[in-house]
């Protein structure tokens, strides 16, 4: 269940443009996204971490969610971190998409 939790926040945090845009809980989202964004560097982390622990459809949205929401700490990182950050650039392109995927994945997996 921890897997799908961290999915949904880290998706509300990529897709905090658009959240303004949902009725009704639009508003109070966009504000959950902004205080969890202070916050969105370790969530990446935690998100890639346990998105290694937990193989499978959850645990690829996680990793991919949560190199861009690392963005900017990965090229720090020895041997493997440039690389990681280059992918990680490439997908911001895409942030959005994945932030909407990561929330739909993770509802998803707490209804199954």
């Amino acid at each position: 269940m921890i897997i799908e939790i961290t999915n949904i926040i880290a998706g509300l945090i990529l897709t905090a443009s658009i959240l303004p845009n949902i009725p009704l809980l639009g508003e109070d989202l966009a504000k959950l996204a902004k205080i969890l964004g202070e916050f969105q560097t370790v969530i990446g982390i935690v998100a890639i971490i346990l998105g290694i622990l937990h193989l499978g459809l959850q645990g690829f949205v996680a990793i991919i969610a949560g190199l861009v929401l690392a963005l900017g700490i990965l090229p720090s990182m020895p041997l493997i971190g440039r690389d990681l950050a280059k992918l990680a650039k490439q997908l911001r392109e895409f942030q959005t998409l994945i932030g909407v995927v990561a929330i739909v994945i993770g509802i998803w997996g707490l209804l199954v």
